[in-house]
C-alpha cells in the first residue's frame, strides 16, 4: 500500500463506520472506559462497556467488534475477556488484542497466552509489549522491557518480533509509538503521524485499540483496517496539537478533532514512511 492508496482506503472506511456506527464491545482498564467511550463516540461509532463473565460471550451477538485490554487485571477480567473472546471467533467477529504491561509478571503473561490461544484479529500494543507478546506466544532472544503503559524499545526494534507474532497467531499486529508499525507477516506499513501531547494524556493509546476494533467491524482486510484506524489517529492527533498546547485541553482538542476529521484531512496531512 502506498501513501496514495492508504490516503484513499482510509477516507472511504471512515466514511463507512460513520454510516455503520459499528457497536464496539470493549472490556477495558477502568483508567481508560472513559476515554475509550467519548473517542468511539466522537469517531462515529459506539461503545457497550460489557465485561462480567456472566453476559461478555453473550453480549457479542449484539457487538460488530470486540476489545478485549488487560490493563487492570484481575481473574474475573480475564474470564469475561475469554467468553467474549470466544464467542467473538465462534460468530467470525473480529476482536482486538492490547496486551498492557504483558512482561511485567507472570499472571499477565498467562493471561496473554490464554488470550492467543482464542486468536485476535489484531494485536495492538507499544513497542516493548508487542516484543513481549511475541516472547510469550513462544518467539526467543527478543529482550523487550515492560515499562507501564510506556514503551522502551523503538517500534523498529519490535518488527521482526512483530512480523513473526503476525504469522505465528495469523493476525495483524500494530506495534505504536514515534512511528507506528503494522504488519501482518508479509506486509508492513509505517505512518509517521501523531504528536507527542498524545503520550502525556492517560488512555489515549487504549482508545486507539478501541478505534482499530471501530474499523475492523467494517473492513474485513484486518492489515487495512488497522492502517486506517492508526492513519486517522494519528492525523487527529496533529489536528488537536493544532488547537491546543497543554495536556488537559489537549484531551478535549483531541475529541473534537475525531468528530471534526475528514478525509481531506488524512489526505494533506497522512505521512507514511517508505520501507
Amino acid at each position: 500500500m502506498d501513501r496514495n492508496e492508504i490516503a484513499a482506503r482510509t477516507s472511504s472506511l471512515l466514511s463507512a463506520l460513520r454510516a455503520d456506527r459499528p457497536l464496539v464491545q470493549t472490556i477495558t482498564n477502568f483508567v481508560s472506559m472513559d476515554a475509550a467511550a467519548n473517542v468511539l463516540l466522537a469517531l462515529g461509532a459506539a461503545p457497550a462497556m460489557v465485561h462480567s463473565p456472566e453476559e461478555s460471550g453473550e453480549f457479542m451477538r449484539h457487538a460488530g467488534a470486540l476489545v478485549v485490554n488487560i490493563g487492570t487485571l484481575s481473574k474475573l477480567w480475564v474470564e469475561g475477556g475469554e467468553a467474549a473472546a470466544a464467542a467473538a471467533r465462534m460468530l467470525g467477529k473480529p476482536w482486538v488484542l492490547d496486551p498492557v504491561g504483558v512482561g511485567a509478571t507472570k499472571f499477565r503473561n498467562e493471561a496473554v497466552a490464554r488470550f492467543l490461544r482464542h486468536r485476535p484479529t489484531v494485536i495492538r500494543g507499544n513497542a516493548s509489549e508487542i516484543m513481549a507478546a511475541a516472547r510469550v506466544a513462544g518467539l526467543t532472544g527478543d529482550t523487550a522491557t515492560p515499562r507501564g503503559v510506556d514503551s522502551a524499545n523503538s517500534t523498529d526494534e519490535a518488527l521482526a518480533s512483530a512480523r513473526w507474532l503476525a504469522r505465528n497467531s495469523f493476525c495483524t499486529v500494530a506495534a505504536t509509538g514515534a512511528v507506528d508499525v503494522v504488519t501482518d507477516g508479509a506486509r508492513v506499513v509505517r505512518l509517521a503521524n501523531g504528536h507527542e501531547l498524545m503520550t502525556r494524556v492517560t488512555a489515549l493509546g487504549c482508545a486507539l485499540t478501541a478505534v482499530v476494533a471501530a474499523f475492523a467491524a467494517v473492513e474485513s482486510d484486518s492489515f487495512v483496517a488497522t492502517v486506517a484506524a492508526l492513519a486517522t489517529y494519528g492525523v487527529v492527533g496533529e489536528m488537536a496539537a493544532d488547537a491546543a498546547s497543554r495536556p488537559g485541553s489537549y484531551r478535549v482538542a483531541f475529541i473534537d478533532a475525531l468528530d471534526a476529521v475528514t478525509g481531506d484531512d488524512i489526505e494533506k496531512r497522512l505521512k507514511v514512511i517508505s520501507p
